[in-house]
């Protein structure tokens, strides 16, 4: 077994250095090691992994989610969500970055993602605090890190990706579990935020009287009102979490070409063509990483790294920060799709010999991932961020520290109570 071991690391390795995508990456190193096992039909074996690692019912609603997402990201909806923010926070000391936050927040679970939140709030709001005066950098790390609060704040296609790898977690269980953490996660920036805001006297803007309120909220009800009709309908037994994402593109569709006329017919095409290469892309990794995660259980690998973990340590905090550390150094090099399919079969075994929840363990590893994201050398929201915000990695790095910070002390409130992810399913009886 070292052998095979040797053979899939140091292949995996040696193909991302090379530049190899990620997907094409896994598959190759997958198919070397279980050529080398001599045994196995290789091709064949790798050929069926892939066919049915994709076929799983949860995961055609990761299609329909990509498409509201970009409907609703070319909607108009995020310069609605941001007059709403405003209007209700926007008066504060340091009221843009509060602005910033609760707006990708909400725009981040609305789209499902945080490269779109960072680059439509962004967009607008990074130039709009450097004209009042806020450091530029200061807007960009704000920015960054609270678009990631969107990928665990539901409807979140990370989470279904998560409930097919484990096979046996409800996706409305994944969705409403996330809801608390991520709130506690866009609570820990903006508190950050507000103090570094208090030191350098950055000021608020007028008070919104109680009628720009309504008005403002009025505008982003619409918007907001998409969260709300999957997760009840999910949760009121009207509609699978897949039946949502249809119900979700319909919504989307809906808003942004018929009432808001914000998205033309003209544009359907390729707005469809981002749609199909995102999920091509999404699909390929998940059928290599299953293939990676069979031949991990064929070598017994998640049992050795469990019955190790646990030789460590009997203590289950020792055990999770443990993991914590792992993952956050995983996330800075990898991606958070990747990362979840490769690890989950390999932590699992160990948190669930801790005792831990799968579901409680899900969202601990999203929001740990979530920080990868805004970290050198390959955090996709930094990149974007930076070129929004016309600065560089190496200018921005050092004001994101406190927001890190912030983010892993959420990580570890989240980590350490499991009541923070699992109220909200137990109250909806979606746990056994």
């Amino acid at each position: 077994m070292e052998a095979q071991v040797i053979i899939l690391v140091l292949s995996f390795v040696v193909l991302l250095l090379m530049g190899v995508p990620i997907a094409v990456a896994i598959g190759l190193s997958t198919w070397l090691t279980i050529l080398s096992l001599g045994d196995v039909p290789t091709c064949y074996i790798i050929a069926q992994r892939m066919s049915t690692g994709i076929a799983s019912f949860p995961l055609l609603a990761i299609p329909f989610f990509v498409l509201a997402g970009i409907l609703m990201g070319e909607g108009g909806m995020a310069r609605r969500l941001i007059e709403f923010a405003a209007a209700l926070v926007g008066h504060f000391t340091g009221g843009l970055s509060y602005v910033s936050v609760l707006t990708c927040m909400m725009f981040g679970a609305i789209s499902g993602s945080a490269t779109a939140a960072v680059s439509s709030i962004g967009g607008f709001m990074i130039p709009e605090m450097t004209k009042k005066g806020y450091d530029r950098r200061f807007s960009v790390a704000v920015t960054t890190t609270a678009a990631t609060t969107g990928l665990v704040i539901p409807p979140s296609n990370i989470m279904i990706v998560y409930a097919v790898v484990t096979g046996n977690v409800s996706v409305a269980a994944m969705f409403l579990a996330g809801v608390l953490p991520g709130i506690v996660v866009g609570l820990a920036i903006m508190a950050v935020a507000g103090m570094i805001s208090m030191d350098r006297n950055y000021g608020g803007g007028q008070r919104a009287s109680l009628r720009d309120v309504v008005r403002t909220g009025a505008q982003a009800l619409l918007s907001l009102l998409l969260i709300v009709i999957v997760l009840a309908g999910i949760l009121g037994g009207v509609f699978s979490a897949t039946e949502a994402a249809a119900i979700a593109v319909l919504y989307a569709f809906v808003l942004a070409v018929l009432v808001y006329r914000e998205v033309r017919w003209r544009d359907l095409p390729q707005i469809l063509l981002r749609c199909g290469i995102t999920t091509s892309v999404i699909m390929l990794l998940v059928g290599t990483s299953q293939a990676m995660s069979w031949l991990l259980a064929y070598e017994n690998i998640p049992q050795s790294v469990s019955s190790a973990m646990l030789g460590l340590s009997s203590n289950p905090l020792v055990i999770l920060l443990l993991i914590n550390v792992l993952l956050l150094a995983v996330g800075t090099f990898m991606d958070m799709t990747p990362a979840v399919l490769i690890f989950t079969p390999i932590f699992l075994p160990v948190v669930i010999g801790l005792g831990m929840d799968p579901i409680h363990f899900g969202i601990m590893m999203i929001v740990n991932l979530c920080i990868g994201l805004c970290t050198p050398p390959v955090g996709t929201c930094l990149f974007v961020g930076c070129g929004v915000g016309r600065t560089s990695i190496a200018e921005v790095t050092r004001p994101m520290i406190p927001f890190f910070l912030a983010m892993a002390a959420a990580l570890m409130l989240i980590t350490y109570v499991p009541w923070l992810s699992l109220w909200l399913p137990q109250l909806a009886g979606l746990m056994k």
